[in-house]
């Protein structure tokens, strides 16, 4: 059964989608379709459209999933993970999973490392318009 509860308007996701975006799952590293992709442009969230990454804070960080060092503002929300050691991230507006936050490795100059699952944004090309962020 979905926990999305009263997400009727979102985004229709596939079941791999769900159970990422959803049920907190985590896809494969290194099978993501943005691990290896660096176009100019911008991240949203796939669930509700929300603007999360500029491409200019993607890194590679060799780790399997994409990672950025910088977020827009008030666009993700940190939670203490389950497992009591590392910091969930998720999209602001959705309450979408996104992936984890690691601080303290030392990958870019802030010193923070935002590793996403791919399944949970989708990419718009610089030069293209956003679509409009899903409120519910």
């Amino acid at each position: 059964m979905s926990k999305e509860g009263s997400g009727m308007n979102y985004n229709k996701l596939t079941p791999e989608e769900e159970m990422v975006i959803v049920e907190k799952a985590t896809e494969a590293p290194f099978a993501g379709d943005y691990d290896n992709f660096y176009e100019d442009g911008i991240f949203i969230c796939r669930r509700c459209n929300a603007p999360i990454y500029s491409s200019k804070c993607k890194f590679d960080a060799s780790c399997g999933w994409p990672s950025f060092d910088d977020n827009f503002p008030d666009a993700v929300k940190r939670v203490p993970d389950p497992d009591g050691i590392r910091t969930e991230i998720e999209c602001a507006n959705c309450g979408g999973h996104l992936g984890h936050e690691f601080l303290g490795e030392n990958l870019t100059d802030k010193n923070t490392r935002e590793c996403v699952n791919s399944l949970s944004i989708r990419f718009i090309p610089k030069g293209k318009d956003l679509p409009e962020t899903i409120h519910e």
